[in-house]
């Protein structure tokens, strides 16, 4: 797989690459770990594939929830769709609003099912009587959850080494200390 950015990749004109005696091909994005990367390093192919298995498994359980208590609703979707919005979220920390608005949708259809609530209807009071974050706070959330563990814990100290706290006399202003 090459990286870089469309323009640095449509220069490159090379689609095998021979290894010893065999040909390598090269592709566009690679699954790791579940996560797909792809060439520009967007993760909108990750993104993609999430939303797509998120609505797949909705599908799945919306005829079974019709005749379940909320309760087992909510750990049915729980089981299948939210375990897989967390996993590995810490990468959509940085990604485009649009990206995280593709996966917040797949968690807005999630609170929709088990709570019965309508499309109309807006979706903050129903996230807020699940307990739950949306979608960019869930990845701010685990990110300073990682950042806390590996600085009160005893952790290898090249994972500390690569975190640096903000002072107050730093030159952006945080709004609380």
């Amino acid at each position: 797989m090459w990286l870089g950015s469309g323009q640095q990749i449509n220069e490159v004109d090379v689609s095998d690459i021979l290894i010893l005696s065999s040909s390598v091909k090269v592709v566009e994005s690679a699954r790791d770990l579940g996560v797909i990367v792809d060439s520009q390093l967007s993760l909108s192919s990750h993104v993609a594939a999430l939303c797509r298995s998120g609505f797949y498994h909705l599908r799945q359980l919306r005829p079974l929830c019709r005749s379940l208590p909320a309760e087992a609703t909510k750990t049915l979707v729980q089981a299948f769709v939210s375990c897989r919005l967390d996993y590995c979220n810490c990468l959509l920390y940085a990604v485009t609003d649009k990206l995280v608005g593709q996966v917040q949708s797949v968690q807005n259809a999630a609170a929709r099912l088990i709570t019965g609530a309508k499309r109309r209807e807006h979706i903050i009071p129903i996230l807020r009587q699940l307990h739950w974050l949306p979608v960019r706070r869930r990845v701010e959330f685990k990110m300073t959850s990682l950042v806390y563990q590996v600085l009160s814990s005893k952790v290898p100290g090249y994972l500390a080494d690569d975190i640096h706290l903000a002072l107050e006399s730093s030159a952006r202003s945080l709004r609380s200390s």
